[in-house]
Order: C-alpha cells, then structure tokens, then sequence
C-alpha cells in the first residue's frame, strides 16, 4: 500500500477550512457573487476537487453538461439498507477505519477512495478487483454520477454489533463530514463531541435521504 495523499490537490485542507468559513458569512455566488441562501447548489470542480456555492442560474449552466470545467452537484442523498459487503470486502478494499466514501473520478479515470481524518479526507489506495464484487452485488452503484455522487460507508460500531450504514450521496454530504471531524477533534482518538457530532451527521443523513426500490434487494 502506498503512502496515503490528503484529498484533492495541494491545498486541499485550505478549501475545506475556506469553505466552513464561508457557510457562517453572508453566502454568495462563487461564480456571479449573487447573494444566495443558506440553502443552495454547490459545483463541484473535477480536476482541483473544489467545491464551490452556485445561485441557482449558475448551476442551471453546468447541469449534463460532463464535459464542463463544473458539474452541478445533485441534492438527493439515498439509503442503501439492503447494501451487501462483507467484511472480508471491505478489508480488502484497504481502508484503515471503519468510515469512508468512494466516487469516480473522471480526471483520472479510476474510482478513488477517501476516509476522513483530523487533517482532512486521505486517500487509500483501492482495490478495484475487490470493488468491481461489491459492484457485481449492488448493482445500485453503477447508478452512481461520476465526480459528484460518492458511495458513503460508515462501518463504526459494526464490530460491536451496531448495523453499518451506507448511503449514495452528493459530493458535498462528504465534504460536511470531513468538516465536522475536522472542527470538533480533540485528543487521540477525536474527543466525545466529535462523536456526538458523527452521530448527528448520520442521524440526520438518514432522515432526508429516500429508500430506492431496489436498494432494499441490492
């Protein structure tokens, strides 16, 4: 396994500090500086990893458009209780904790993984014999938008009888998490707030997110 890289490109940690920042100012349109609410769309950049907050007329100009310089991340998050993985799987797929998302990445043509961590999302190298079975038994995953849709696994509790959770969700739910862990851990092994916020994260993930058909039967 080679040595892990921190998520997107140098400066990545930078982009996800600037972008907790900029949720708590007056949020405004990335691309036209329009005044936006709290609530709106986010465009996602392939080829730097960076996330941007769009009004709805800017995020209008990239939708299917998969060969632009932005995609529009989609607003749907999906729960998956139906999801098969062994544990054999996953310890093959190389991810040292037990949490993690994994997209495609049209840039380099591959599908990538990344696990939260105090410095931010550190990428592992992936397995793809191992993923192309879990692929072959969900075929939910094929459903997945390259770039801005992640398949998000948490697996914390798992070994103490607690269901794992997985989910499709837009590029920008992975993105919270990663500002979550990195804003509230403290200590060694991340403190008492910071678990109290992952488990809110995912209590609230679960809530909003819609139950596909098929998901039930993956």
């Amino acid at each position: 396994m080679s040595a892990p890289n921190t998520f997107a490109k140098p400066g990545a940690a930078i982009s996800l500090r600037d972008f907790a920042r900029r949720r708590a100012a007056v949020e405004r349109c990335e691309l036209c500086s329009k005044e936006i609410g709290a609530i709106h769309d986010h465009l996602f950049e392939p080829v730097r990893r960076n996330l941007v907050c769009s009004c709805e007329g800017c995020a209008l100009l990239f939708t299917a458009q998969a060969d632009a310089k932005f995609r529009r991340v989609p607003n749907l998050s999906r729960y998956l209780p139906g999801f098969q993985l062994a544990d054999a799987q996953w310890n093959s797929l190389l991810i040292p904790i037990e949490m993690a998302f994994f997209f495609y990445s049209t840039p380099l043509e591959r599908m990538v993984a990344f696990y939260p961590s105090p410095a931010g999302a550190t990428e592992s190298l992936l397995a793809l014999d191992t993923w192309d079975e879990v692929v072959a038994s969900n075929s939910i995953l094929k459903q997945l938008q390259p770039d801005v849709e992640a398949l998000l696994v948490n697996r914390v509790g798992a070994s103490h009888g607690v269901p794992a959770e997985y989910y499709i969700v837009p590029i920008d739910e992975c993105y919270k998490l990663v500002g979550v862990i990195r804003l509230h851990w403290h200590g060694l092994s991340g403190g008492t707030e910071m678990w109290r916020e992952i488990g809110k994260f995912f209590a609230e993930l679960k809530q909003k997110a819609s139950v596909p058909r098929e998901a039930t039967n993956a």
